[in-house]
């Protein structure tokens, strides 16, 4: 494929983004003003050469029938499941995909080495990355997920969160260890449990 000029890929990466959300195509109108244009001749010429370089195609006379070729999708592909025990057909088709990039342009994600062996029985051990997400201002925690804690002169915890009347306890997953007890004014959440990523 040939490669694109930096107007014509803005263009094109927009057209990405817009129909893999809408599920449909967008208007020229909608086009003009994503890429801050005041005249349809641009827009149009651009899609010209998008559709003359097989980034793009469309059916004549029928509105809003864009669509991209041979866009490759963003993420890991999953190519379907395998047995920790017994044996299971092998993978054939893409079934689907993990994207993680919002995990890496979300301004609220940020992730936390685990130190420690605290929570192994969430299968959470020494050396993994825990992503975190912030909280909301107007969020509520509910009791059972696993938070980061900032415990007023104990110091920063990964636990599980329980809270009864003006009692917060963090509960260890493992049985080696003694939840925390404190008082919910000495305790400050700093975020929620979404992930765990672990190198090998």
């Amino acid at each position: 494929m040939e490669p694109l000029t930096p107007a014509q890929k803005e263009l094109y990466e927009w057209l990405i983004k817009y129909i893999n959300e809408n599920q449909h195509a967008p208007s020229i109108r909608q086009m003009m003003k994503a890429m801050n244009l005041r005249s349809p001749a641009p827009v149009q010429s651009r899609l010209e050469r998008l559709r003359n370089k097989e980034y793009i195609d469309w059916t004549e006379g029928k509105a809003r029938t864009l669509r991209i070729l041979h866009h490759q999708p963003k993420g890991v592909p999953i190519l379907g499941a395998i047995a920790a025990g017994g044996l299971v057909e092998p993978f054939t088709d893409d079934q689907e995909r993990l994207d993680l990039s919002h995990l890496i342009h979300a301004n609220n994600y940020w992730g936390l080495r685990v130190t420690g062996d605290s929570m192994i029985e969430d299968l959470i051990t020494d050396g993994d990355l825990a992503i975190m997400r912030s909280l909301d201002p107007d969020e509520t925690l509910k009791n059972g997920e696993i938070v980061a804690a900032r415990v007023e002169g104990v110091g920063t915890t990964l636990k599980r969160y329980y809270q009864e009347g003006e009692i917060v306890m963090l509960k260890p997953s493992n049985l080696n260890y003694q939840p925390i007890e404190v008082k919910a004014n000495q305790i400050e959440v700093q975020g929620i449990l979404v992930g765990v990523w672990r190198g090998y």
